[in-house]
């Protein structure tokens, strides 16, 4: 019985910790950090390079991981007055603090020696600055003190680009600054639209987030203007001759939707239509860097 009884918790205990590392979040942040090692590669990888990405991707993943498990411990209390995040087992307390201290410790520690044994020290450096930039100076400093928090702590957010691009060249070139740059100007309007929808979650929860400071209409312009600007960076990568027509065409489409669904947004809110254009924008980003893969590889020669 009791045999039994500790096969049917082990299994729950490993899903309490993997559900600590945000899975769909570091799934989008491992992806934009491939696009930018493929993108370094100039021909078709080997097998050499196919295998170093695989290792740089697992070394950026632990690290993610790290940090999202970091972020949980922090905001556990903030998590308990949340609908969206109160399942979360550090805000139900099924993990304890020292256990989600100790899960972080472990993952970060595994992912900067798989970068620096398996990439090279620069992306180490580069994903545990990243960590530090979102554990501690994103969770711990800017959320809880600013509404800005997004447009400043998005730099962390923007860097898996750089960090491939750095795993595979062993250097930081332009082609991922630009990466950087849509990742950059894409987080805030993707952020907001969620606060727009969950805005009375963070006003009950004590998080300065903007639509709690300074009300919708501010916020939804402000999402307006960030879309028409990550509209132009958008096209980027087409003007320094990093992708093709496919790519342009893509981008261009993609960035009008969005901000339509800005625009919209803008004239006549409705939380239905804020979901709508949260959805939309994590659609933007995925499309975006798969167009960008597919015609670097389509174009090859």
């Amino acid at each position: 019985m009791s045999k039994q009884a500790s096969l049917s918790v082990e299994p729950s205990r490993w899903t309490q910790f993997y559900a600590l590392t945000k899975p769909r979040v570091v799934q989008l942040i491992v992806f934009c950090a491939l696009i930018g090692m493929v993108l370094a590669v100039p021909g078709w990888p080997n097998a050499d390079q196919w295998l170093h990405m695989a290792l740089a991707c697992l070394g950026i993943w632990l690290v993610a991981g790290a940090a999202a498990a970091f972020n949980c411990l922090v905001e556990r209390h903030i998590d308990a007055r949340m609908k969206r995040t109160s399942w979360r087992p550090t805000a139900r307390g099924e993990l304890s603090s020292q256990q989600a201290l100790a899960f972080s410790a472990i993952l970060c520690t595994l992912g900067a020696l798989v970068l620096l044994l398996c990439t090279n020290p620069l992306t180490m450096w580069l994903t545990l600055a990243t960590f530090v930039g979102y554990a501690v100076i994103y969770t711990v400093i800017l959320k809880p003190a600013t509404p800005q928090n997004i447009v400043i702590g998005g730099a962390s957010g923007a860097m898996p680009p750089v960090l491939g691009w750095a795993a595979m060249t062993g250097q930081v070139g332009p082609e991922a600054l630009i990466l950087f740059l849509i990742i950059f100007l894409w987080t805030p309007p993707h952020f907001w639209a969620l606060a727009l929808y969950r805005v009375e979650d963070y006003r009950q929860s004590g998080l300065p987030m903007l639509p709690v400071t300074h009300g919708s209409e501010y916020t939804r312009l402000q999402i307006l203007l960030y879309t028409v600007i990550l509209f132009a960076a958008c096209m980027l990568p087409f003007m320094y001759g990093m992708s093709s027509w496919l790519y342009l065409v893509v981008a261009v489409v993609l960035s009008v939707g969005f901000c339509a669904y800005a625009f919209a947004l803008w004239r006549n809110y409705s939380d239905q239509l804020s979901r709508k254009t949260f959805r939309f924008s994590l659609i933007h980003l995925s499309v975006l860097f798969l167009a960008l893969l597919i015609d670097h590889y389509l174009w090859l020669g």
